[in-house]
């Protein structure tokens, strides 16, 4: 792999109007992250590697994206679209800093580009090409720039479908629009690229004949469809985040992470899970989720935000909101939801209750039905419960509110006061019997229902 500095200039100026959004186009997000910052992203992973963003005029979260994501990114503007070349010249004051270097172009709708295709690429010019671009072969080219190959296997030329011959057009060989250059004084190459074409634009595919009359070599490295898919509309952006997922799944899986049906699950970019994971169907991991070893989580478990210790055992219907930290072997059950609360080693709660804002201590154990009640309307306010300690079936801890360490809450209760350690609270209106009552009452609504009917 080229050890060379690189100049990497990334495409961005794309405004999307077949995404019918708002929101720039390289902003919409695939596994929970940009585009754009998928390939910042992997662009920064490699080493030797300078960052210039290229966006169109008012893309100002564009930029703050970039830089976000790689604080040292230079941002440059393409005053209007004119084409791939004039995009690339817009950051004219980088190429000609990285002066005979290695400058790769990359597009911001192009997000799974990987870091190894990218060294594939480079690895052509460290084998003598000046400029290595990389194409691919799908089902139905239709749309696709074709690659032009002579008989010694060198790339002559690109051309764009509407400016192709039928000839040309029955080549299979596509253009990506990536590519790579080792081209001395890279930008004047790229200021004679006239616009004489079926759309009036500057293609930056057009720097290949212009090269080779210059004596410059050009090649193609093949890479997968997937690698080079790019993003014009929603229902790609869909095929994108499928791509991505089993890509994610695949490599969790050769970890040693079990998954029973990995189609079903869905990952975060950054989310984290160890070996010997157990996952079931149905389980979604959002943004900030790491998993240690030997965890097994049940189906249709929601987690965002949480932390789950070794051992732990979570679901199924679980729901973890940010701020959950979970702890080693643990057990969280059907239908819990935990935001905000830290449950010590061996702490239970299986069954239907809500945990808002406090902690739980090791070995504690949780009834059914029991909520944290840590919202007034105005503040929240924490429950702390001990270690060892029990919280009886159908229990409100209204919080702030202190339950010490073995303490024992008897089932039903309302506990408003603090509960020292080892003692029993108990919270209940005297059960009042009245001898009689339900065959009073039934005899009347009897005699009602009766008149009603007269």
């Amino acid at each position: 792999m080229s050890v060379r500095p690189c100049l990497f200039v990334v495409l961005a100026a794309g405004k999307g109007t077949r995404m019918k959004s708002s929101l720039p186009k390289v902003l919409h997000t695939i596994a929970g992250q940009s585009m754009l910052a998928h390939v910042l992203t992997t662009a920064s992973r490699i080493e030797g590697g300078k960052i210039a963003v290229v966006a169109g005029p008012g893309m100002n979260a564009v930029g703050a994206e970039a830089v976000r994501v790689v604080p040292g990114a230079r941002m440059f503007e393409q005053l209007a679209q004119l084409g791939t070349a004039d995009a690339v010249l817009a950051a004219k004051p980088a190429l000609d800093e990285q002066d005979g270097g290695d400058v790769v172009v990359l597009f911001a709708d192009t997000p799974l580009v990987r870091g190894e295709v990218i060294a594939r690429l480079r690895a052509a010019l460290d084998s003598g090409a000046n400029i290595a671009v990389l194409g691919f072969r799908p089902n139905n080219p239709t749309g696709y720039g074709r690659l032009l190959i002579d008989d010694h296997g060198a790339l002559t030329g690109i051309r764009e479908e509407q400016d192709a011959t039928e000839a040309e057009r029955a080549i299979g060989l596509c253009n990506s629009g990536v590519m790579a250059f080792r081209v001395p004084r890279l930008s004047e190459l790229l200021s004679r690229i006239g616009s004489a074409n079926a759309k009036g634009e500057y293609y930056l595919t057009d720097a290949i004949e212009i090269a080779r009359q210059q004596g410059l070599k050009a090649t193609v490295v093949e890479c997968d469809e997937s690698d080079v898919l790019g993003v014009n509309t929603r229902e790609q952006l869909a095929v994108a985040e499928g791509i991505w997922q089993a890509r994610a799944r695949s490599a969790f899986m050769r970890d040693g992470v079990t998954m029973i049906a990995p189609e079903t699950v869905w990952l975060n970019f950054d989310t984290r899970i160890a070996s010997d994971v157990s996952i079931e169907p149905n389980v979604i991991f959002a943004a900030g989720v790491t998993v240690e070893e030997g965890v097994q989580i049940l189906g249709f478990c929601h987690i965002e935000g949480a932390t789950i210790g070794k051992g732990a055992r979570i679901g199924p219907f679980a729901r973890f909101r940010p701020g959950a930290r979970i702890g080693a072997n643990a057990h969280i059950g059907n239908f819990v939801e935990v935001k905000n609360v830290t449950l010590g080693e061996g702490a239970k709660a299986n069954h239907l209750s809500y945990l808002g804002d406090g902690s739980v201590g090791a070995g504690a154990n949780i009834g059914a039905g029991t909520i944290f009640c840590n919202y007034d309307g105005y503040n929240k306010e924490k429950t702390e419960i001990g270690d060892g300690a029990f919280i009886g079936s159908n229990t409100s801890l209204v919080a702030p509110v202190k339950i010490g360490a073995g303490a024992y809450i008897g089932s039903g209760s309302v506990i408003t006061k603090n509960v020292s350690p080892g003692a029993l609270a108990i919270e209940r209106s005297a059960q009042e019997e009245r001898p009689g009552w339900a065959e009073k009452f039934r005899a009347v609504m009897s005699r009602r229902k009766a008149a009603q009917k007269k």
